[in-house]
């Protein structure tokens, strides 16, 4: 996927981070700051909330490079998903913190925690999709257009156009199917 570090720099920041380097975690910062504040701001809908998951985030990271491991994937899945683990899980803490509730507020909770979780792969997904095939689905969706348009547009043929749109939203389709993240105490791995 676009954006994806090389496999080499993601050990080599690993290891620079647990020898404890604070420039690493600068560079860590400025590299992948922006997709962890905007998966946190759309989980919880709050900028100071999410600002606070960033830090959260990125101080997890700071003291635990251990939990890295570059055979599960690149670093910015990682970050991805444990910026998303973070974000729901401030998010059901909000919710405990409200008081009780019935078991019909709590499921629909629960519903809003799944609803901002598979919001937030989607726009994972769609921000580390190669650039062409965001550019088939940016022209699909927001301008409307079918696959022979699409293919004139970006100048391909109408077979490459229907590839591109196929993958595109197969990746996408991997938000929904993906398994929600698992409420505390289901014995689930999020």
């Amino acid at each position: 996927m676009a954006n994806d570090t090389p496999p080499r720099w993601d050990r080599k920041m690993q290891q620079r981070l647990a020898r404890g380097e604070a420039a690493a975690l600068g560079e860590l910062y400025d590299r992948f700051a922006s997709l962890v504040h905007g998966l946190a701001h759309r989980v919880l809908d709050d900028e100071e909330a999410a600002d606070s998951a960033t830090r959260e985030v990125f101080a997890h990271i700071w003291e635990n490079p251990h939990t890295f491991d570059p055979r599960e994937g690149p670093m910015r899945s990682w970050i991805a998903d444990l910026t998303q683990r973070m974000a729901t899980g401030r998010l059901r803490q909000l919710q405990r913190s409200a008081g009780p509730c019935s078991p019909e507020q709590a499921e629909r909770f629960e519903e809003q925690v799944r609803t901002a979780a598979t919001a937030a792969r989607a726009d994972y997904i769609v921000t580390s999709m190669p650039s062409s095939l965001r550019a088939a689905l940016e022209l699909a969706y927001f301008e409307r257009r079918d696959y022979r348009q699409t293919a004139r547009t970006l100048g391909v043929t109408e077979d490459e156009a229907r590839r591109r749109l196929r993958l595109g939203l197969q990746l996408l389709s991997s938000a929904v199917t993906q398994p929600a993240m698992a409420p505390p105490g289901s014995g689930q791995r999020p």
